[in-house]
């Protein structure tokens, strides 16, 4: 029979990258691996031609040659790509996989001891969640909810901590993955992604915010009333003849920190003048004799 294409068997393109290659074999690797399909000859067999495919196509000099040259290699006969015709067999130009113990690729893959022993600890289990800067500030709840290899539904509640950053990583103990023949189950991780917000940016612990002022308080000066994160408001008051994009630094306004939600980073707060958008005659007048007395200066 004639041997499969390499790359055809892993599922990758003949460019693939070794990043490309590695990641298609684990997940190949997980899914057919003995262990996790016991007394099935067909995954077993899978599992062969899945390994065979990887240590050839993972090792450059292997790749390079059968890139050239097929599975034949460069001294054997068309159509007989391993001696014997059996794929990983000993002589065959590529070593290829020789079958037996799958405990040493079954730890690679895994994590754990020897599946043929006692036990070996399930995979991690990433899990993303999106939540809003307020719930970043104030701190949230995720529920998730999961089947067990019983196929019962179960459930658990994931605190987010106040002050988490985009990105930030919760780690709960023994929610991911099973282990195989009873081993710990792995970790659950909660990778955490904050929306986009319509008026706050955030830098590490600090939020900064345009105000919206109009012409009159940046000219005379006056006091503004700003909404800020946690539901309250604060009063900023803005200096005569202040210029555009003025930023007020506001302490202890900001995001929490995670390690210590007592303290906080820091509010800056940029003005952002308003113009009139109607103007009416005796307004007019009055700017015009503004705007000539100014070019008299």
């Amino acid at each position: 029979m004639a041997q499969r294409n390499y790359y055809e068997v892993l599922g990758v393109p003949r460019d693939a990258t070794e990043e490309e290659i590695r990641k298609a074999y684990r997940a190949l690797a997980r899914k057919f691996h003995p262990d996790v399909n016991p007394n099935n000859p067909q995954a077993e067999a899978r599992f062969k031609e899945i390994s065979e495919a990887n240590t050839v196509l993972s090792d450059k000099n292997k790749r390079a040659q059968y890139d050239r040259f097929g599975a034949a290699g460069p001294n054997q006969p068309s159509g007989s790509p391993f001696p014997g015709g059996q794929p990983g067999a000993a002589g065959s130009p590529f070593g290829g996989f020789q079958g037996g113990d799958f405990s040493d690729i079954f730890e690679s893959i895994f994590g754990g001891t020897d599946p043929r022993g006692r036990s070996s600890q399930g995979q991690d289990v990433e899990q993303k969640v999106e939540i809003t800067l307020e719930e970043a500030f104030s701190g949230s709840e995720r529920r998730f909810q999961f089947h067990a290899p019983s196929g019962q539904a179960r459930s658990i509640t994931v605190k987010i901590p106040p002050g988490i950053e985009a990105g930030g990583r919760i780690r709960i103990q023994a929610e991911g993955a099973p282990g195989f023949n009873g081993g710990r189950r792995g970790d659950l991780i909660v990778v955490v992604h904050i929306a986009s917000h319509p008026r706050y940016e955030r830098n590490g612990n600090d939020l900064s915010a345009k105000v919206a002022v109009d012409l009159f308080e940046m000219i005379l000066g006056g006091e503004v009333k700003v909404p800020i994160m946690g539901g309250k408001s604060l009063t900023l008051k803005i200096p005569a003849l202040s210029q555009n994009g003025t930023t007020h630094r506001i302490p202890n306004q900001g995001m929490p920190l995670r390690s210590n939600a007592t303290q906080r980073g820091d509010l800056y707060l940029s003005l952002d003048v308003v113009l009139p958008t109607t103007m009416s005659e005796t307004e007019h007048e009055l700017y015009t004799k503004l705007a000539h007395n100014a070019a008299k200066k």
